[in-house]
């Protein structure tokens, strides 16, 4: 018999999967692991909520993290193309473990009130710039994995949002330029301190936002090409089953390519780096009176085309 968490689950990757949004074809790139494999290997989600291709079955001199996979560009791409245009053996999802698509980058990067209902909720003003933070990439766990609350904080907080990976490596990138230099995105959950963000340490926020197992990730990688627009997609976030937070990615004031100009300004983007893009409205510390995550909670995180993630709060 399944436990509660575990209908909750399955409930939720079927009501995603009723959802006709999923691009045909699409490449959806995961990470994941069995029981009877060695170490992480590299799948194709088939579809939201389907099982996996491991690609490395399929060829053999693939490497087994995303990361590697990503930087051999082209040659590495070419090779998934095949196996998506292959009729393949499917492990069913029930027989894998999610990882996340990417782990251990060279950096994440956040960005800070980028939804203008997001500011609007704040009653503050729409930025000029984009409002840099980071996360570690140790806060990186998996779609499907526990959110661990730290007993340094009572105050922890959900905000889900689109992850841009970066597939080839740039510096001083153009706007124009930049969708070249995307492999693809994905659904990332930036968890959240609020009382280190806000009040402790200074009001730096990078404390509050880079816990262990406070950026869960995932499912899958979605390429590029396989999105129809990354900057219309609903995206949403629900805390045990309740719609808390609802909007598009078209609210997002800094769109991808701007982002990335901007960024790369400062530093050399990297193949496997990770840009979180923001949040919109609906956070539970801008509630009357705030909501915070406790012990048991479960906390979905949703994009149109991409997915949803489920993470229990523990």
């Amino acid at each position: 018999m399944l436990s509660s968490g575990k209908r909750r689950l399955f409930s939720a990757l079927l009501h995603v999967q009723k959802r006709p949004c999923q691009p045909s074809r699409a490449m959806r790139l995961v990470q994941f692991q069995t029981p009877h494999l060695e170490g992480p290997h590299l799948g194709l989600e088939s579809g939201i909520g389907g099982g996996v291709v491991d690609l490395n079955t399929f060829d053999p001199t693939l490497p087994k993290t995303m990361l590697q996979f990503l930087e051999q560009g082209e040659t590495a791409l070419s090779v998934a193309r095949r196996a998506l245009a292959t009729q393949l053996p499917v492990l069913p999802r029930s027989q894998v473990t999610f990882l996340a698509p990417v782990t251990r980058p060279d950096k994440v990067v956040c960005v800070g009130m980028n939804y203008a209902d997001h500011c609007k909720e704040q009653n503050v003003r729409v930025p000029k710039e984009p409002i840099i933070f980071s996360k570690f990439s140790s806060s990186i766990v998996g779609p499907y994995d526990e959110i661990i609350l730290p007993p340094e904080s009572e105050e922890v907080d959900w905000e889900v949002e689109l992850a841009v990976i970066i597939g080839k490596k740039g510096k001083h990138i153009k706007a124009t330029d930049a969708m070249a230099h995307v492999a693809g995105f994905t659904v990332a959950h930036d968890v959240s301190a609020r009382d280190w963000q806000m009040r402790r340490n200074g009001k730096q926020w990078l404390l509050g936002k880079t816990f262990d197992t406070f950026c869960p990730l995932g499912p899958a990688l979605v390429t590029r090409d396989s999105i129809t627009d990354p900057h219309n997609l609903k995206i949403c976030c629900r805390v045990n089953g309740e719609v808390v937070q609802s909007s598009s990615t078209n609210q997002m004031v800094f769109k991808t390519e701007e982002l990335i100009a901007w960024v790369s300004q400062f530093v050399t983007l990297y193949p496997g780096d990770i840009i979180l893009t923001g949040t919109p409205p609906g956070v539970g510390v801008f509630r009357k009176p705030p909501v915070f995550l406790k012990k048991g909670d479960e906390v979905q995180c949703e994009i149109e085309e991409i997915g949803v993630i489920v993470n229990k709060v523990v």
